[in-house]
């Protein structure tokens, strides 16, 4: 397995279970995917949240969709693959490996921008989500939760609606390739949910994100059971 994509999320969770560095080293994902199952959501989601950032809902939405188990592990294998494919189609994209999900994080470097007060899709954002798109063809039982952020500069009120605006875009753009409307969920969150600093010019390129959560559907989740079972 190639390990490109971060994965953060199963190796907390082990590490906070007691096993050892000798269990982290030798899991490979989908072990790690069905270690993750077999806790309460709630826990693992603090655990996440404390040692990845404050206030990360994506997270938050991967964790609370865990199936668990060996069903988890047969999940997690498919989203190793597909995690694989966004980084190798996408390198500019962060892609995290988090449990039976994928978080993947666009800002202003990784190939998803928006000019100053704009939303709409343009250059090289079309070329990265038309990729983003023929991946989740190849991928049809996930759903997908689309994030809009910015940085601090404007109001409260303007960048949570600038935020919209710009979830709203990459929804409907990815829609328009094709894809169905009923896999994605959009929210906004303006300048709240911060992940550098914006008192730095370099920190609010990093705030002003798209952001995007993968996780299975209730066809994935149903066809790991049925497949792990016995």
């Amino acid at each position: 397995m190639k390990n490109m994509f971060k994965k953060v999320g199963a190796i907390v969770l082990i590490l906070s279970l007691g096993l050892g560095c000798n269990a982290v080293k030798n899991a490979n994902n989908t072990q790690k995917g069905a270690v993750i199952g077999t806790t309460g959501g709630a826990v693992i989601g603090g655990v996440i949240g404390n040692n990845v950032g404050k206030g990360n809902t994506v997270l938050g939405a991967i964790i609370g969709g865990v199936v668990g188990g060996v069903a988890g592990g047969y999940i997690g294998n498919r989203m190793d693959r597909q995690a694989e494919r966004i980084q190798e189609e996408i390198p500019g994209a962060e892609v995290t490996r988090v449990g039976e999900g994928i978080n993947v994080t666009f800002n202003e470097g990784a190939g998803v921008y928006f000019d100053t007060n704009k939303s709409n899709i343009k250059g090289t954002s079309v070329e990265t989500l038309n990729k983003l798109a023929g991946i989740f063809k190849e991928y049809p039982k996930t759903v997908i939760l689309v994030e809009g952020h910015t940085d601090s500069a404007g109001t409260d009120e303007y960048n949570l609606g600038l935020s919209k605006l710009r979830a709203e875009s990459v929804t409907n753009y990815l829609i328009g390739q094709g894809l169905d409307s009923s896999r994605f969920t959009t929210k906004w969150y303006g300048e709240v949910q911060p992940v550098a600093d914006n008192a730095t010019a370099e920190g609010k390129s990093k705030n002003r994100r798209v952001e995007i959560g993968i996780v299975a559907s209730e066809a994935l989740k149903q066809e790991a059971i049925q497949k792990t079972k016995g």
